[in-house]
């Protein structure tokens, strides 16, 4: 009976990562946006649509998520579970914790808000892509059009970084420290905490039956010894910036 349940405890444990990292990397925009000290290239493009559209930030984040998601159509990209809930789950929260959370006026209070929210957005980013259930809208977009174009990833991700990121300053997004610091530790960041969610517990370790962090280690190759249970570890490496 045992080996029956594993499964869907393994589904159920990858299901909780994966919401629980939108949720939380929502929040952490959100954390961003009451910082008011600069916003990550995305986000600048959201908070300035939000404000000649008197929508709010989340809701912007949801119709560009779903019009990006209608790319992969012609780049003949797969979406996954994760992919479509990123599209939804992540603009809700975002809106929700803006609800909760009033303006601080001091610098004092700002700064230690937006260091700590870079750090939360990373730790999220760790979560959600370790739950393997699909990239986020734009990273898909990425991998498409470096697959299309030939170009490197590095580049297709520039050109989309900086393209969000020149409309969002000129419809009035905030840039600023914020931006920077963004742009320099969100990708450190995520690659720790892939490092700390990824790899599962080795099924030698627990007689055999399978680690109980079994999200990252659910799939191919599992079960067949520690050597195979770090690769997932290194797979997410391509698709670390944002859902």
């Amino acid at each position: 009976m045992r080996p029956g349940r594993r499964i869907p405890d393994r589904l159920a444990r990858r299901l909780v990562r994966l919401y629980a990292g939108l949720v939380l990397y929502g929040a952490s925009l959100a954390l961003m946006v009451r910082a008011d000290l600069g916003l990550g290239p995305w986000d600048v493009f959201h908070q300035g649509v939000s404000g000649h559209t008197g929508l709010t930030i989340g809701t912007v984040v949801i119709i560009t998520g779903a019009a990006v998601l209608l790319l992969w159509i012609p780049l003949r990209e797969r979406p996954g579970l994760g992919t479509v809930s990123n599209v939804v789950v992540v603009g809700l929260a975002m809106d929700a914790t803006l609800a909760l959370l009033p303006e601080p006026g001091a610098l004092a209070v700002r700064a230690p808000l937006l260091v700590g929210a870079v750090v939360l957005n990373g730790a999220a980013t760790g979560l959600y892509i370790t739950a393997r259930f699909g990239p986020g809208p734009r990273d898909g977009l990425m991998t498409g059009l470096h697959r299309v174009t030939g170009r490197s990833v590095r580049l297709v991700r520039t050109g989309i970084e900086v393209a969000a990121l020149a409309t969002g300053f000129l419809l009035g997004g905030t840039v600023g420290a914020g931006t920077v610091l963004y742009a320099l530790a969100i990708g450190p960041l995520s690659q720790f905490f892939l490092r700390v969610f990824g790899a599962p517990p080795s099924p030698r370790a627990d007689g055999g039956r399978g680690g109980s962090g079994g999200s990252a280690g659910d799939g191919p190759g599992e079960g067949r010894g520690e050597g195979r249970a770090e690769r997932p570890q290194r797979r997410p490496r391509r698709v670390i910036l944002r859902p």
